[in-house]
């Protein structure tokens, strides 16, 4: 496995394309937040009882939506031009290893939090830069789809890599080693970002609003909308429903690893899509196919019906994903991807964190979760058809 994540990672480093030597510094970025997770992730679940959990949890989801308000207001104008793009990609990375230099010693007191909460700006910071990146990068016979896969499966190597040491350092020296383990992995992130050309797009020629809104976006971007809700429902029904429901604690561990197959599977699945295939229609197609795995995990509730369902979620909601962000990265004209790239992505964030805060404050079954599931997805395709039917109707 390692082996096969390294050969890739030396190719790319040898390699004159832009795109993957953007992929490497995106991968340290990746996998400084994976082991910057392993470190937060007793005290943020761990060590809370069940029965308190739901208002901590719910209090920490409305808290992810914060860094982006603050993040915002500051990046549009710098993303509006494709220069300083570069500098953004490598302060995240290295803003987020000093920041893990402080905290580490002060993990067990109430600097944590602040901390952490800059470590959320800086890494959506670094989620929003790789939109516009993407674009600068993918060459002219790379295509947006490959391009934002390959860096989909770059961060899943990532993930999965930074796995090994964050677990084998939190054994050794707890939270406080693996976070000095993740501002190393930054740092070298950072360092990555030095290497980058500079970066030049000729952009869309969609119209924008003041606020950054597309009409073409409108349809797909409710459809997008609603697979991150769904997203965000099934890891919180996972993490509450099932202690509700009595099963396995290790299901939650099955069914999560299954769902993170599943979005590396899309990563795999979107560049060998037919290429006239239009991103909306992969949209709603995900919907369409989620719903119906969610139905019949209600009525064929067992573990291995719930792990294809898992694994197809995972698939589906990164599908979606990349169709969306391919077709915002191809619209947005150059000088307006501050405001379209912040827009939207609040806008997921908060349907992810709307549809986590359901299993986390109402004491829903899990198997019950799946209907609710469906009703979600149901909702989301008939946002998505309605301005469409409206549009003919008026005709």
């Amino acid at each position: 496995m390692l082996e096969a994540l390294f050969r890739p990672l030396a190719r790319m480093w040898r390699s004159d394309s832009p795109l993957d030597t953007y992929g490497l510094a995106h991968f340290g970025s990746v996998a400084g937040d994976a082991m910057v997770a392993i470190a937060l992730a007793d005290s943020i679940f761990f060590q809370i009882p069940p029965e308190q959990a739901e208002l901590k949890v719910a209090g920490f989801l409305a808290l992810t939506i914060a860094p982006l308000a603050v993040a915002g207001p500051i990046l549009v104008p710098l993303l509006d031009r494709a220069g300083p793009r570069r500098a953004i990609s490598f302060g995240a990375a290295l803003g987020r290893a000093l920041v893990c230099v402080y905290a580490a010693p002060r993990f067990g007191t109430l600097l944590l939090f602040p901390c952490a909460f800059l470590l959320l700006v800086l890494s959506k910071v670094h989620a929003i830069t790789k939109n516009g990146l993407a674009v600068a990068y993918a060459g002219p016979n790379e295509g947006l789809v490959r391009a934002n896969a390959r860096l989909g499966r770059i961060a899943a190597g990532g993930a999965v890599l930074a796995a090994v040491p964050g677990l084998a350092l939190w054994k050794l020296g707890g939270a406080e080693a693996v976070l000095y383990g993740a501002a190393v992995v930054y740092a070298i992130a950072a360092l990555l970002n030095l290497r980058l050309p500079n970066p030049h797009v000729e952009g869309g020629k969609a119209e924008v609003s003041r606020l950054g809104a597309i009409p073409q976006l409108g349809p797909p971007a409710i459809g997008a909308a609603g697979l991150r809700a769904a997203s965000g429902f099934l890891l919180f029904a996972l993490a509450f429903g099932l202690r509700r429901s009595g099963e396995p604690a290790w299901w939650f561990v099955v069914l999560a690893g299954a769902a993170t197959a599943g979005g590396f599977l899309g990563d795999v699945i979107a560049p060998r899509l037919p290429s006239k295939l239009r991103e909306e229609a992969v949209v709603v197609g995900c919907l369409i196919g989620a719903g119906v795995g969610a139905t019949l995990s209600f009525f064929a509730f067992e573990l291995f019906v719930l792990i294809l369902f898992a694994a197809a979620v995972g698939a589906s909601s990164e599908l979606g994903r990349l169709a969306f962000q391919t077709l915002m990265q191809r619209l947005a004209p150059e000088g307006a991807h501050g405001r379209v790239f912040v827009r939207y992505e609040i806008l997921f964030q908060l349907a992810w964190v709307g549809g986590a805060l359901i299993p986390a404050l109402v004491p829903i079954d899990f198997r019950q979760g799946f209907l609710i599931l469906a009703a979600l997805y149901l909702v989301a395709i008939i946002g998505y058809l309605t301005p469409d039917i409206l549009a003919r109707l008026r005709e």
